[in-house]
């Protein structure tokens, strides 16, 4: 096959890598024309080489503006201002905004990339926290591409207005306007670079809004444009974390760490992808739910560090170390210093049970109230059955066990609608609590057994534990706190040399603790402690 037919086949089965090495061995002879760098580039931003695109598109511009083409060069210029923009470079971003909008001012006939240019005002307003002016631009670029006859600029500004109407309260406007922008993915009605944005921009707004229907749903699809491209690079790792985050809410545990890790390891490059601090948190999240305090610090340092607020998640850590006053104070700064009603609504359930924790009950009581209301502004199931999960532990701490009992099992079967096997078990410890208040020994023990049994499958030692000790037979037995996590961790088939990296501690530190562990529960083998681990709780049995 002549070179020269490689790289198009290649572009037409979207084998990027493929196309990229052609076009880019090409571009070395320095062979290419304006329409080929941006090729050149498009087949680079997929497969994460965000700096080689930008050089591209610079190139293409440069070319586009020489040949007297304003308008193609103008396309190209939005195209830079997209990615440095999304990669979090304002400035950057801006300057070719700007740039591109007074090249075509110059231009004498109306043409689409006007609305480009409108929709990278509104990219740019929304990351400065301004959906007023974002939305106004939105539906300016929305316009010029109905005008135009422009599919992927009008999906583009479709979903720059959903999420902007979400943001400022018109709720089924913005859901019914994403809703309508994947029709146009679906269809194929835009290029590749828009799909993945709009892809992972919708499913952001459905998580905004506590809509697991529209994510699960919507981050199937992705998976399969994912899988139908082998070779893409980019939006493969947000697609990676969607799906975990799925994962974890079902039980799956395992399965999510194992695809978060992915996500973590695709995102590290191109730097900058605010998708890695959102697989680093759930890291975290899942090392907290387990137990592994150490990880869970060190995974919420590194989200941090990665541009993800650690909270709510940090603060409970500090619940379960006992330092309620700091996971209190946490969370009332971020209460305060979130701007709407649906960012709020992401702190308000540990809001409610530090400050239960903290004997603080009219406080935890307001939380609940304004989960509650938020979740029926929302129509969200998730959000409800927060929501009643929030008052029936308040009303336990108010003294008032059957309206708490209620709220419970209201709970409980909304949590069970939603396959969400964690939460369901921690509203039955809940009612739990209900039920021996009104003097039904029979139902707090076949709630509590009903509760260890999932918190078991699922590897929640700190849940179980608790649960454990209040049926009358603690977890842990003879062994200190850091035996119980390095024998949980063997259970687990991790190696010595993995443990130590884990809890950051010598390898020579863990043989000792594993001699002391033998010794203690006399024990033979590392098979033994481990079938002493599943019987006591310690893994999950699955």
């Amino acid at each position: 096959m002549p070179d020269d037919a490689r790289a198009p086949l290649a572009l037409a089965q979207r084998a990027w890598a493929s196309a990229y090495a052609e076009l880019a061995a090409a571009d070395r002879a320095g062979a290419l024309g304006g329409e080929q760098l941006e090729q050149l580039a498009e087949a680079a931003y997929l497969t994460g080489g965000l700096v080689p695109a930008v050089d591209a598109w610079t190139r293409a511009h440069t070319q586009w503006l020489a040949a007297g083409d304003r308008p193609r060069a103008a396309r190209c210029g939005f195209w830079v201002a997209f990615v440095l923009l999304n990669n979090g470079e304002p400035a950057r971003g801006g300057g070719w905004v700007d740039r591109v909008r007074r090249l075509l001012e110059g231009h004498d006939a109306p043409c689409v990339e006007e609305g480009y240019v409108a929709y990278a005002d509104g990219l740019r307003a929304v990351l400065t926290g301004d959906a007023v002016v974002a939305h106004e631009a939105f539906v300016r670029a929305g316009e010029v591409a109905a005008q135009r006859g422009d599919r992927q600029l009008e999906t583009l500004a479709r979903v720059g207005t959903g999420r902007c109407a979400i943001y400022l309260g018109d709720v089924p406007r913005g859901v019914a306007l994403l809703d309508e922008a994947m029709v146009s993915v679906s269809a194929q009605e835009v290029s590749p670079i828009a799909a993945g944005d709009v892809y992972c921009t919708v499913i952001e707004g459905f998580q905004e809004l506590f809509d697991l229907q529209r994510v699960q749903e919507w981050t199937a699809a992705l998976s399969h444009w994912c899988d139908a491209q082998p070779q893409l690079v980019l939006y493969r790792g947000q697609c990676l974390v969607h799906r975990a985050e799925v994962m974890q809410l079902h039980g799956a545990w395992q399965d999510a760490e194992q695809e978060a890790d992915r996500a973590c390891a695709r995102l590290v490059e191109p730097t900058g992808q605010p998708a890695l601090g959102a697989g680093l948190y759930l890291r975290a999240e899942l090392h907290r739910l387990r137990g592994e305090e150490a990880a869970a610090e060190r995974a919420y340092d590194l989200a941090h560090r990665h541009g993800r607020d650690p909270q709510p998640g940090l603060a409970l850590l500090r619940l379960a170390q006992g330092r309620t006053e700091t996971a209190g104070g946490a969370l009332r700064r971020g209460l305060e210093a979130a701007g709407d009603p649906v960012s709020r609504c992401r702190l308000l359930p540990a809001h409610v049970e530090v400050a239960l924790a903290g004997g603080d009950v009219a406080a935890a009581r307001l939380g609940a109230e304004e989960l509650g209301q938020v979740a029926q502004e929302l129509g969200s199931p998730y959000l409800q059955a927060q929501a009643d999960t929030a008052l029936g532990a308040v009303l336990l701490a108010e003294g008032d066990a059957p309206g708490a009992g209620v709220a419970l099992r209201r709970a409980l079967g909304a949590w069970r609608g939603l396959d969400a096997p964690y939460d369901a078990a921690r509203a039955r410890v809940l009612l739990a609590a209900s039920c021996r208040a009104l003097g039904d020994e029979d139902g707090e023990a076949l709630e509590l057994k009903a509760s260890a049994g999932v918190f078991r499958e699922l590897g929640a030692a700190p849940d179980l534990a608790r649960v454990h000790a209040r049926l009358g037979h603690p977890l842990d037995g003879p062994l200190s706190r850091r035996e119980v996590e390095v024998l949980r961790l063997v259970a687990s088939g991790r190696t010595n040399r993995a443990i130590a990296e884990q809890l950051v501690i010598s390898e020579k530190t863990v043989a000792r603790h594993l001699s002391n562990i033998f010794t203690k529960l006399d024990l033979a083998s590392r098979s033994a402690a481990t079938a002493y681990a599943y019987e006591h709780g310690l893994v999950g049995s699955g």
